[in-house]
């Protein structure tokens, strides 16, 4: 198949040579199939700027070709800017066909951004193609219950009319949220459509981590009972909660905490941990990706964490949760996420309410006691369950059979 894949945020995967659509696509390449991408070469995540701006607008990495489209900077993800971002995104995509080299059989675009769909089904209309639409934050539904936004607010009523026209004029949808059909069906889209393609790891790409720096190693414990969580130090990681737990552990001398990772809220946990006299928690500042395997085979227990949403009600897809997976060490899964329970599914840990702290604490106590060939279990419960279900070489192979699925049946009207 020739494949066209249209992410407005995808160059900052592109550059970090990591992530969904930087994995998803080589891996299809590898199958066999002609894969372009098309992405805006700059955004709020695209983190090296001297990078973006010397990024050629065509280059093929690891057998797919990437497109950059050139759009206007902005400063933060809330910057207004953002917005007319999208409608200049989705302009520039409808007589895009002009620059491809190919013409594309399937067309996925993905959200958030949902303006760019119209593009993207104008571009389908001139090509030919069949289009998808893959859902990986289900908008304008997050705008209203997280940001608070009234559904009969003029921008949300648009956003909605573009995501039900999406569900309606689409062949087939996608996304990494295994319930997300549950509200789709609510919106117009007929159920035999849906396809859950989930997130995952890399798996040989993990295995090749890098060691530690000395620096780092020099402060982690050599003993006692350590917990890892790496990631962005943000106020939805629910990391109070994890503070807290430590709180209630403190006189529990051989229990560790390192947290690694950077944030908005990296400062202010610092000195929150520092004013409880936690001194067992251990920021160890950011760390390269590349690293990060090498950290969690280190550490006993792992925890992944949110705050309580309704929108984790059609599952999530956290990636640190691969990444622990793959580390084969227990998680502590402190996630609401209704009827999508991996930990518990895995046998992988133990799994705690949301903002619990002395759930968290008591799960935390508990695979410390248990013995060491209890928490291997474990960890090889999540090590097989990683690779089985979020492998990107084998969540490829399901891409792949969808599309192909999607490219025999006639156009929906």
């Amino acid at each position: 198949m020739k494949i066209l894949i249209i992410n407005q945020y995808a160059a900052a995967a592109l550059f970090d040579k990591g992530g969904r659509h930087y994995d998803l696509p080589r891996h299809l390449a590898q199958q066999g199939h002609e894969v372009a991408v098309v992405a805006a070469r700059w955004t709020h995540l695209v983190r090296d700027e001297k990078m973006a701006e010397s990024a050629p607008a065509i280059q093929v990495v690891a057998g797919v070709t990437y497109h950059l489209i050139d759009m206007p900077r902005y400063i933060h993800a809330h910057d207004k800017k953002r917005i007319v971002n999208w409608f200049l995104f989705a302009w520039k995509l409808r007589n895009f066909d002009r620059h491809l080299g190919f013409k594309p059989d399937v067309i996925v675009y993905s959200s958030p951004a949902l303006p760019g769909y119209l593009g993207a089904e104008k571009l389908a209309r001139r090509t030919g193609a069949k289009l998808i639409f893959e859902v990986r934050d289900i908008w304008p539904l997050s705008l209203m219950e997280i940001g608070g936004y009234s559904p009969k607010h003029p921008f949300v009523r648009f956003l909605q009319w573009v995501e039900d026209r999406a569900y309606r004029m689409a062949d087939a949808v996608f996304s990494n949220l295994p319930m997300a059909d549950r509200h789709m069906v609510t919106r117009g889209m007929d159920a035999k459509k849906f396809h859950w393609i989930p997130n995952g790891i890399d798996v040989e790409q993990a295995m090749l981590a890098e060691p530690l720096s000395e620096n780092i190693m020099k402060l982690i414990p050599v003993s006692g009972f350590k917990v890892a969580y790496t990631g962005t130090l943000g106020a939805a990681n629910a990391l109070d909660t994890l503070i807290d737990a430590m709180s209630f552990l403190k006189n529990e001398t051989d229990i560790h905490l390192m947290i690694a990772g950077h944030g908005k809220e990296d400062t202010r946990l610092r000195e929150r941990a520092q004013a409880l006299g936690l001194e067992r928690i251990c920021f160890l500042g950011s760390i390269l990706k590349r690293q990060v395997f090498s950290l969690l085979k280190l550490m006993d227990a792992t925890y992944v964490g949110t705050l309580p949403s309704s929108l984790y009600r059609f599952g999530v897809a956290l990636n640190k949760l691969f990444d622990y997976g793959l580390a084969g060490k227990p998680i502590i899964y402190g996630v609401d996420s209704g009827d999508y329970r991996p930990v518990e599914e895995w046998r992988a840990g133990i799994s705690v309410p949301p903002g619990d702290a002395m759930a968290l604490a008591e799960a935390i106590r508990k695979l410390r006691d248990i013995s060491v060939c209890e928490r291997e279990e474990m960890g090889k419960n999540a090590i097989d369950k990683t690779i089985a279900l979020h492998d990107y070489k084998n969540i490829a192979v399901k891409m792949a059979e969808a599309l192909e699925e999607v490219c025999k049946i006639p156009h929906h009207a």
